[in-house]
């Protein structure tokens, strides 16, 4: 295969991947500019490790290598310390999540915005197996199948994890809420 050849078969397979590459990194870094940073470095890895792409999942196969990016090169600089988040989500991030909300109801659209709060803080507080498993289903609508192949765990631990995770998680989000009243 020809270096032109190459180049576009990896702007077909992985390319479209970058928005969903970028939202694993931003969950698992915790800010934006740290996100940016891990998912050119899982870029420039990918791009180089092209060739070992086994198959026609290139999704699976670049988060994985974004998370093992992120593992390698970042994780080791605090890891002890809790993750925050540096934005609250945006509008179209929003609309995403709550279709009815529009700027013409600025008190829904207040409440949802807290609501959204909540949510970041509550999943950013949860331990690291727990939130990466959650980010790749229910933000990334990934499978089992393609989690396990991502984060290297059978299926099986897949599940457990989202289990418990959706159970923490909503515990998070019912002790913040109590504590809001």
């Amino acid at each position: 295969m020809t270096d032109g050849e190459r180049s576009r078969r990896f702007e077909e397979m992985v390319l479209p991947h970058l928005d969903a590459a970028y939202n694993l990194a931003r969950w698992l870094s915790g800010n934006a500019s740290e996100a940016e940073d891990v998912v050119q470095e899982s870029f420039v890895r990918a791009l180089r490790f092209f060739d070992g792409l086994r198959g026609d999942n290139a999704r699976a196969w670049l988060l994985a290598i974004v998370r093992n990016t992120w593992f390698t090169e970042w994780r080791r600089q605090d890891a002890a310390q809790a993750v925050p988040l540096d934005d609250v989500a945006d509008e179209a991030a929003l609309s995403t999540l709550w279709p009815g909300a529009t700027p013409d109801n600025p008190e829904r659209l207040a409440m949802q915005h807290e609501d959204a709060a909540q949510v970041q803080q509550a999943l950013a507080a949860l331990a690291l197996p727990y939130r990466e498993v959650l980010v790749l289903r229910e933000l990334e609508d990934m499978s089992y199948g393609d989690i396990a192949t991502v984060v290297g765990i059978p299926v099986g631990t897949v599940m457990s994890r989202l289990s418990r995770g959706r159970r923490l998680l909503a515990a998070a989000l019912r002790g913040a809420r109590q504590g809001s009243e």
